[in-house]
């Protein structure tokens, strides 16, 4: 799949052993890097999603999170940061391998993120990007937790204070939390399921782990004929379909996910679902919302790729959902790069998540 997607994109040959690993070529992975380089220190625009409670609140976004105020909002920023922290990973050697180590050192300093950890404490801050900027901030803490890397090693030891603090807020937060949310957008819950159980899982958080499996099971074990022609809606960068069928994979042993996604998705072996299979097309680029679309081809071809990759060989749905992906990719590589900020501050980040093989089994 991998080679697949590669095909599509590669404007530049590589080095074999890092073409298998990240599916992404030193060029492109230069032109993500300088996206998120960017956008890391434009405070201006900037969406807070900050609760005022008095005169004193009214901060700019750089005096409230002196980490992750650039890229238009927080979990952008957040996202932002671990784009170049995975381009580091994947192309050490690579040109824009000195600058990014450069902005990150000047960034995700021990005093810097104890003060974004402290944003949290306040008590009208609490839900602030709940779910989806946590997950992002927890996927972040993973990427450098095992990066065998002097610079990730001291980030990793910086970052744990902001680290517990949301991982506490998802634990207080979960066993409140009676219904999923099913959107295409920020509150949907099953992306941020997925990406908090891979974090436990790769951190040794047991207790974290079996609260996430309980609330996936709850949630979406008994879930069957998906009505997937209902999407997508007209902002989505995410399928909520997809996504639950891309945190099951996880929860669920190979036997049940496989039957699991049989009454997910019963007409999937045959090409049939809805509208999730055909790429969507977007309008206007330099519209906020309409461009989060080209953000839901890139997140479709990552779940697809999930999914397929957890069905064994031989399985009917698999070319299926390989193929999809590889269409969706191709439609959404193709808008990462459009010359208008709306998008170009956030979808560098999802193309890297797609190329660099985040999150597969």
């Amino acid at each position: 799949m991998i080679r697949c997607l590669l095909s599509l994109v590669t404007a530049l040959v590589i080095p074999a052993a890092i073409a298998e690993e990240s599916g992404m070529t030193v060029e492109q992975a230069e032109g993500f890097a300088q996206l998120a380089l960017a956008g890391i220190d434009r405070e201006f625009p900037n969406k807070t999603g900050h609760v005022t409670t008095g005169a004193d609140d009214l901060k700019s976004p750089r005096q409230m999170h002196p980490v992750f105020y650039g890229h238009f909002d927080w979990h952008s920023s957040v996202h932002g940061h671990w784009t170049l922290v995975r381009l580091l990973k994947l192309f050490p050697q690579a040109p824009f391998a000195d600058e990014a180590r450069m902005v990150l050192r000047g960034r995700l300093t021990a005093e810097k993120l104890q003060a974004e950890a402290a944003y949290f404490q306040k008590k009208e801050n609490r839900s602030f990007e709940r779910m989806y900027g946590w997950a992002w901030a927890l996927r972040l803490a993973r990427e450098l937790h095992d990066w065998d890397d002097p610079d990730g090693r001291e980030w990793a030891a910086n970052f744990a204070p902001l680290e517990r603090e949301i991982a506490g807020l998802v634990k207080g937060y979960l066993p409140k939390l009676e219904w999923p949310v099913r959107c295409g957008f920020h509150p949907e819950t099953a992306f941020p399921l997925a990406q908090m159980l891979d974090y436990a899982r790769a951190t040794g958080d047991g207790e974290f782990e079996r609260l996430l499996l309980e609330k996936a099971r709850s949630f979406y074990r008994g879930d069957r004929d998906y009505p997937a022609a209902y999407e997508p809606s007209g902002n989505d960068f995410f399928s909520p379909g997809l996504n639950v069928a891309d945190l099951m994979r996880r929860v669920l042993p190979q036997d049940e996910y496989c039957d699991w996604l049989g009454r997910y998705l019963p007409g999937l072996a045959g090409g049939s679902a809805g509208n999730l299979l055909t790429p969507v097309t977007v309008s206007d680029p330099s519209d906020g919302h309409l461009i989060h679309l080209a953000g839901l081809n890139l997140t479709r071809a990552w779940t697809m790729r999930g999914i397929a990759a957890s069905l064994p060989e031989g399985d009917a749905r698999k070319p299926v959902l390989q193929e999809a992906a590889s269409k969706h990719a191709k439609e959404g590589l193709a808008l990462v790069s459009s010359g208008h900020y709306e998008g170009e501050h956030w979808l560098g980040s999802f193309a890297v998540y797609l190329l660099g093989g985040t999150g597969l089994p």
